[in-house]
């Protein structure tokens, strides 16, 4: 049986209109990256995805598939926790590699997406008929207390590098409330992106087919439906660069003349001058050392650590600092 705990079910609505009224009326105007994902931006991702010049997922997938079973006999884990769980395309390895030593028992997946939660764990059920699938719809951000307490040993994912999209003192502070959730001897599986040659990163951000500004654009027409805003998308050029002193990638959008945007839910009117900047993502990039010093400020530690043979993405597994 698939059981969901649905957690605020409008909460997304709320917390797009609380990031967009103290995002857009700060100095430097930003918003967070995960109001990109409606059906479109997610569509758009998709797309991102299978372009040649964006190489983490592919390279993460390629990672996990070959771990697989080295991840599963290191953690020993009877669960996996997901965060951020869409269509679970790359934790079907894992949940196999754990279904096949027989440890197998239940699936936590979490999601902002009810429909998208509730189709991707009944299709694992019937992929896994013995185990249970506990669904938790809501932001991983907030409602990490609605997590059930662990069915033997956690694995708790969190792929993808998007560990990358905090800034570092919050990527700290999230760390360590994940430790909080991992149980006793459970175990955290992150995806990080690697520091490497800006060229490499920028053209993931930037492609030549402008999906990718497409995508920056996504979250102006999301923020115009969900709270009756009046911005033109096309009046805003994407740009996309590696700050080299913070070992960073930004996602910005421009302004190319001045605007005036009226947000009608939140009785807000925003000016922008011409080449005036919306920060809409940041994405960190690891070495192992950053990574380590990250995890002992969480009160973690490294267990292990693969990549690929370029070196450009890596899945480590952190667990409780002994």
């Amino acid at each position: 049986m698939v059981t969901l705990d649905c957690v605020l079910v409008d909460t997304a609505e709320r917390t797009l209109a609380e990031d967009v009224l103290d995002g857009l009326t700060r100095p430097l105007k930003e918003l967070p990256p995960k109001h990109f994902y409606d059906a479109r931006g997610s569509e758009l991702f998709d797309a991102i995805c299978e372009l040649p010049e964006y190489y983490p997922t592919r390279t993460e997938r390629a990672i996990l598939t070959q771990r697989a079973e080295e991840i599963a006999s290191l953690t020993e884990a009877t669960e996996l926790v997901e965060l951020g769980s869409g269509s679970a395309d790359k934790t079907r390895v894992l949940l196999t590699a754990i279904d096949e030593i027989g440890a197998l028992r239940r699936y936590v997946p979490i999601d902002v997406s009810e429909s998208a939660l509730r189709a991707s764990a009944e299709r694992l059920m019937g992929e896994y008929p013995g185990m249970a699938v506990h669904g938790l719809v809501g932001d991983f951000e907030r409602h990490l207390d609605r997590l059930p307490d662990p069915d033997g040993t956690r694995l708790m994912c969190f792929l993808g590098g998007t560990i990358g999209n905090f800034t570092p003192g919050t990527r700290r502070r999230f760390l360590r409330n994940l430790g909080r959730h991992l149980g006793d001897d459970g175990h955290l599986l992150l995806g990080v992106d690697l520091v490497k040659d800006p060229r490499i990163i920028e053209a993931a951000y930037d492609d030549s087919a402008g999906v990718t500004a497409e995508f920056n654009r996504n979250v102006l027409h999301v923020i115009n439906r969900e709270l009756g805003a009046d911005f033109v998308p096309e009046a805003f050029d994407h740009v996309a660069f590696f700050d080299t002193e913070r070992e960073w990638i930004e996602m910005r959008l421009r302004a190319r003349s001045p605007q005036v945007v009226h947000v009608t839910a939140l009785d807000l009117t925003v000016k922008f001058a011409a080449r005036e900047e919306l920060r809409t993502e940041i994405s960190a990039k690891f070495t192992r050392r950053r990574l380590q010093r990250d995890l002992a400020a969480a009160g973690m530690q490294l267990a292990a650590w693969f990549t690929d043979d370029d070196e450009r993405f890596a899945v480590a597994i952190a667990s409780a600092a002994g």
